[in-house]
């Protein structure tokens, strides 16, 4: 971990568009999600781990700023971890991201 805070932990062009990759930083699971659309890439990272029934949501589907889990169809905001439908009912933490030169970059903590 860098000064800032930020790990490298992936180029970009590993990130599948409109989908996510499962990394690990430090022992916590990080789900990088990237969305591709007019033109704009988004990344965002969330922890890997459905909060109903914890599977990795690094394997679920893409979509409108969402992922789905696979298991039981919980979704997620990738902005804020927050489910937009049951069976989730507790949101899942979110990590800050840049995308420097082609790499992906994750904080884990909010202290830096």
């Amino acid at each position: 971990m860098n000064a800032t805070g930020f790990v490298k932990v992936c180029p970009l062009s590993e990130v599948p568009p409109e989908g996510a990759l499962g990394v690990e930083i430090d022992d916590t699971p990080v789900a990088v999600v990237r969305l591709d659309s007019d033109g704009k890439t988004e990344v965002f990272a969330l922890r890997d781990v459905c909060s109903h029934a914890e599977v990795a949501l690094s394997e679920g589907e893409v979509y409108d700023h969402t992922i789905e889990c696979w298991l039981h169809g919980s979704c997620f905001d990738l902005r804020t971890g927050k489910p937009t439908n049951p069976p989730a009912t507790q949101p899942v933490p979110t990590y800050r991201v840049k995308v420097e030169d082609g790499d992906v970059y994750v904080s884990l903590g909010d202290d830096d």
